[in-house]
């Protein structure tokens, strides 16, 4: 179970279902909790990642959570990639959708995220003064 504290940690409308909770990402404001069953629990400030009703569905065997400061972004056990929460932060990945195939790993900078994918290379989206648009060293992402 998760005990939680503070204006946006207050779990207590998702405490029911935050059992056998093996991981939680926390945004500024908000937090998500990966379960056992590889599905999600979030809460705390929705503008901010703390619903995640819009994706809810997709959110399914998920294997692990990265957080930017107000955005968060699923690798599921297939190797695609759900994102929530502002655009600016890294929350909308429908720009680079088709090219989030086969991710090993998500890393996140404040405002954006990056995917290792299989063979090596990076597909990184978010705010491009911060991480969002590695295109200008692209050649040299390879085999990472």
């Amino acid at each position: 179970s998760v005990v939680a504290w503070g204006p946006f940690g207050d779990c207590s409308a998702v405490q029911d279902k935050l059992r056998h909770v093996q991981q939680i990402a926390a945004t500024g404001t908000a937090f998500a909790a990966t379960l056992a069953d590889g599905s999600v629990v979030c809460w705390g400030n929705a503008s901010d990642g703390g619903d995640c009703s819009a994706v809810q569905h997709q959110l399914r065997n998920v294997q692990q959570i990265q957080a930017t400061g107000r955005a968060f972004a699923a690798l599921l056990a297939d190797g695609s990639v759900v994102a929530w929460g502002p655009s600016d932060f890294g929350g909308d990945c429908s720009a680079v959708q088709d090219q989030l195939r086969n991710v090993r790993q998500i890393q996140a900078t404040a405002r954006a995220f990056a995917a290792i994918l299989a063979d090596g290379s990076v597909v990184a989206w978010g705010d491009p003064d911060h991480g969002g648009d590695c295109s200008a060293v692209q050649d040299q992402l390879q085999y990472v």
